[in-house]
């Protein structure tokens, strides 16, 4: 297939043809990709704004680490298939540039792009391909709603400005033919974009560039995994603490839950208990019957 030239191109980065996997993360940390941008508006359910931060200044991995390493590697490895279900589904041309882009007007903005659609009116989209368990294709609708998990939507999102193209496609595949290939697609909302690269810019200039860590917004589990990731195994030979300043309001406030959830088990734990008394009190009573009648306050 010949080269296909797009009607407009961003500043391109590098080449990603024979890129080493080292080189392509280093490159990564000139700026924000598509996936970063979950984690940093505090939506990902895979990391924190924080992970994100401590990857782009080289302090903690995020995306090199050995976490669900052979899941990414299939991901990655049935890319190249997912595109091909998707172009003979849809009967669209699908190409692939492998070239990092940067954004002309936002330089803290990356793409690299999975694949390219050329539509029959000779418009252009971008291809987005994606793998998952059967069981987790009810992320792919809202009630009986075909939809796009909001972590991937911004992905697309973040594309759609740096490449100047106006369509997103989605292509999942759950199975091992094109009968379980999800196909979504996204048009590109010029209001709900403005907002995401401001909050963008704010992380980057505002947390990246001064070296300033962003707060943690997330739930609990993702929060403790990026401390982990971060700090590695908890020592237990490292002497205590002092807390102060918020964190020492936040055991406080733990602490006052840990206790109101102690009584709540109790008080649960004797209502049980008291239930189950009853219960075999009435049974006691029946003997071997199996129903009985009542009078309370004069109504049977």
């Amino acid at each position: 297939m010949p080269d296909i030239i797009l009607p407009y191109e961003p500043i391109v980065i590098t080449d990603t043809t024979d890129l080493p996997r080292d080189e392509w993360l280093a490159y990564r940390k000139t700026g924000i990709g598509g996936s970063d941008v979950a984690a940093i508006l505090g939506i990902s359910p895979f990391g924190t704004a924080r992970d994100i931060y401590y990857d782009k200044l080289s302090i903690a991995s995020f995306y090199d680490d050995e976490a669900n390493k052979y899941q990414k590697k299939i991901g990655t490895l049935l890319e190249d298939v997912v595109a091909e279900m998707f172009a003979e589904v849809t009967g669209y041309r699908v190409f692939k540039i492998r070239k990092m882009f940067r954004s002309r007007e936002h330089s803290f903005m990356l793409a690299d792009v999975d694949f390219f659609v050329q539509l029959p009116d000779g418009s252009f989209a971008i291809l987005e391909c994606k793998t998952t368990s059967p069981d987790a294709t009810e992320k792919w609708w809202d009630g009986d709603k075909p939809t796009v998990p909001l972590n991937y939507q911004l992905q697309g999102r973040h594309y759609m400005p740096v490449m100047h193209i106006n369509k997103m496609f989605y292509a999942c595949l759950h199975g091992n033919s094109e009968n379980y290939l999800i196909v979504r697609e996204l048009d590109r909302d010029l209001e709900y974009e403005a907002e995401m690269i401001a909050l963008e810019e704010d992380f980057w200039n505002n947390h990246v560039l001064r070296q300033v860590p962003p707060p943690y917004i997330e739930e609990g589990d993702l929060i403790i995994e990026s401390v982990r990731r971060h700090f590695g195994p908890a020592n237990t030979d490292l002497p205590p603490i002092a807390l102060t300043g918020q964190s020492s309001h936040y055991l406080l406030r733990f602490l006052e839950l840990q206790q109101a959830k102690s009584e709540v088990e109790a008080s649960v734990e004797q209502i049980d208990q008291e239930l189950q008394r009853m219960k075999g009190l009435i049974v006691a009573e029946l003997g071997a019957g199996c129903s009985a009648t009542c009078d309370v306050n004069g109504t049977p």
